[in-house]
């Protein structure tokens, strides 16, 4: 949210007495609120390591030993990176990498395409397959995930993102704040770890129990376990625990689906590492709606948002389904091998567990109308189209969608029929299913029409938005994702029509109301801003800060300044855990200059801008704040810096002109 200096102008500065630095940016303050790594480390059982465990659950260590859980994060042996590091040399776009093996420990030795030479000594392995990444210590405690991974099953190096031109001052290179293994993938490849980031050095002290996922993450700590089985007496802790001592209660379905969707997600934390298992989801994290980018019009996988976001759209999930009712718990694998895994339910016995179940037999040519034997008489085939990510992974989306070629021929969106039928199009593709099933689901309206023209057109289908957002048969992240799409469109609707919202069951849909009611007037919406402020769920919590600090200080009624402080809080206990994200910075340079901070800003640009050299419109910001605040020379020396690190760039080299 980036401001123009004449607006800003207008704004008022009664904020001054609630300086957005101290709140945000000081420990001090910020210490005060409680989060996951006071209360465990006072009132929760302590960790005690996977080891612990398998003397007494041999088959289920068994299991787990082999799975991707277990394998997530390893330290260097035989069993990784089998076949590599005997003297291989990649290159790639200027850039060299050899791997070897030097008096027992493997080494990259890496020349960038600036020239620069660094052998790096291998810290530790991300992955088991299909890739296998090799994570390297910078300095300061800084964990990289190197671009050049291995691939296990070809036996060979490759790059993972072969298109792009990264050279080492940017961003997104593989030593850059977005390939930081401490901030972006650790927290999901180990047990009980804490990122331990520390804003005034820049460095990190990252711990973990263990590295991999190991039982206590998903089952919690598992102290008071072995009290409980030995006899031993048991403290009292903070935390609520299970007849067995455990934080997370895994006989609850929703709960043990939830302790998958941390990881398995796309999805904003509000912590400094792993929650404490057992947490409810929505107070640990913000999920991501169907956004554009993250997700195609229809709902479809489009970028890396691994299951939850796209199993949350599908009738199964409504239905009760969860992640182990397919999924061996221990392993992760599939219970059942192939068609076998959906006709445990989807045939003509049903499946108890499940009574609304239609009895019929899928498994036949009658239902696939593909020759026995071929790849289209496969479920997953025609059901959950995959896609592959990181080069080689071939990941499927989890929506169980029935297809709809109709769908995807008016929107532009991946057909799963004309994937396999290249030479056709998707409307030959509709001819065909209306052919096979004439009274079929196909003939139902789909959410993705709706949500397509809000992505083009709020305003303009922000009556068909709403309604979607009140039919209650669909998938509550779908009603969510129309409320977030209302945007402007929202002031063309009643208010108490988006407002009782605030009331629905589902977290994700009272964000979504936050959402639209942020555009209506802050003196109308006052009222369900302060109610979400108080909300049981975090992220809701979250979202009314966010609402709440975004308002123009001038248009600010009485009711929500006096919660204004309570805003900052809510937001200041989050951010502080993300201070070296470039986006925090972004998020609270924004909000300092709704509030008239903007020296506040100025800082937290200069922070996203160092984090991230390549954001332009952080930049160009920055510059016009440095002119406002220091004079032109100053804004001068600024975009100087912004063009050392963007060399050519036209919008930089179009406001050079102004200086």
């Amino acid at each position: 949210m980036i401001y123009s200096l004449r607006a800003l102008r207008a704004l008022c500065t009664y904020m001054a007495a609630i300086c957005l630095a101290c709140l945000v940016l000081s420990s001090s303050s910020l210490a005060q609120q409680g989060d996951r790594a006071a209360v465990q480390g006072a009132h929760a059982p302590a960790y005690v390591g996977s080891q612990r465990c398998v003397s007494c659950h041999e088959d289920e260590a068994e299991a787990w030993r082999k799975s991707h859980h277990a394998q997530a994060w390893r330290m260097p042996s035989d069993e990784v990176l089998i076949g590599a590091f005997q003297g291989e040399v990649f290159e790639h776009d200027g850039m060299r990498a050899q791997f070897d093996t030097k008096d027992g420990a493997r080494v990259v030795t890496v020349v960038e395409k600036d020239g620069a030479e660094t052998v790096y000594t291998l810290h530790s392995v991300g992955g088991t397959e299909p890739l296998q990444h090799l994570i390297l210590e910078t300095g300061r405690g800084r964990l990289q995930s190197f671009d050049v991974v291995w691939d296990v099953e070809a036996q060979r190096w490759y790059h993972l993102y072969p298109d792009q031109d990264l050279p080492p001052k940017d961003a997104y290179h593989w030593s850059g704040a977005y390939k930081n293994w401490n901030a972006r993938c650790a927290e999901c490849h180990a047990t009980g770890f804490e990122k331990n980031y520390d804003f005034q050095r820049k460095r990190y002290a990252s711990t973990q129990v263990e590295i991999g996922v190991g039982c206590e993450a998903c089952h919690g700590p598992g102290q008071a376990h072995l009290d409980l089985v030995a006899n031993q007496p048991t403290q009292d802790y903070a935390v609520a625990l299970t007849d067995w001592g455990f934080t997370a209660d895994m006989s609850v379905p929703e709960q043990a689906m939830e302790q998958c969707a941390g990881c398995h997600s796309r999805r904003e934390a509000f912590g400094d590492g792993n929650p404490l298992p057992g947490t409810a989801f929505a107070d640990a994290y913000n999920l991501a709606l169907l956004r554009p980018e993250l997700y195609h019009a229809d709902g479809q996988i489009q970028d890396e948002v691994y299951v939850y976001g796209s199993f949350l759209q599908s009738k199964m999930h409504q239905k009760g389904v969860t992640c182990a009712n397919c999924h061996a718990p221990h392993d992760a694998e599939v219970i059942v091998e192939g068609d076998a895994v959906c006709t445990q339910c989807h045939s003509e016995a049903g499946n108890p567990d499940f009574p609304s179940l239609r009895l019929a037999a899928y498994d036949t040519a009658d239902h696939t109308h593909h020759p026995e034997g071929s790849a289209g008489t496969q479920c997953v085939n025609c059901h959950m189209m995959d896609q592959v990510y990181m080069g080689n992974d071939w990941r499927r989306d989890h929506n169980f969608r029935v297809p709809r070629p109709d769908v995807s021929a008016r929107l532009g969106t991946p057909d799963v029929c004309t994937r396999c039928h290249e030479d056709q199009e998707p409307a030959w593709a509709a001819e065909q299913i209306e052919a096979w099933f004439p009274e079929g689901r196909w003939r139902e309206a789909h959410y993705g029409d709706v949500l397509a023209s809000g992505r083009s057109d709020p305003r303009a289908a922000a009556e068909d938005l709403l309604a979607l957002a009140q039919d209650d048969t669909q998938a509550d992240l779908v009603r969510a994702t129309a409320l977030w799409l209302l945007g402007p469109g929202a002031t063309s609707l009643k208010l108490q029509d988006i407002a009782a919202f605030m009331e629905d069951d589902d977290p994700q849909v009272r964000i979504g109301a936050l959402e639209a009611l942020k555009s209506r007037a802050a003196v109308a919406a006052a009222p369900y801003l302060i109610q979400g402020l108080h909300d049981e769920v975090q992220a809701v919590r979250v979202a009314a800060a966010r609402a709440i600090m975004s308002q123009p200080a001038h248009r600010l009624p009485d009711s929500l300044r006096s919660h204004m402080r309570q805003a900052f809080q809510t937001f200041g206990a989050m951010i502080r855990n993300q201070m070296d994200f470039a986006e925090a910075h972004l998020q609270m340079a924004g909000y300092a200059m709704v509030a008239g901070d903007m020296r506040s800003a100025a800082g937290a640009l200069t922070e996203a801008v160092r984090i991230n050299p390549q954001n332009i419109q952080a930049w160009q910001t920055l510059v016009r704040l440095t002119a406002e605040l220091q004079g032109r020379a100053a804004a001068k020396s600024t975009l100087d810096r912004a063009l050392e690190w963007n060399p050519g760039d036209l919008t930089l080299l179009s406001l050079a002109k102004q200086f």
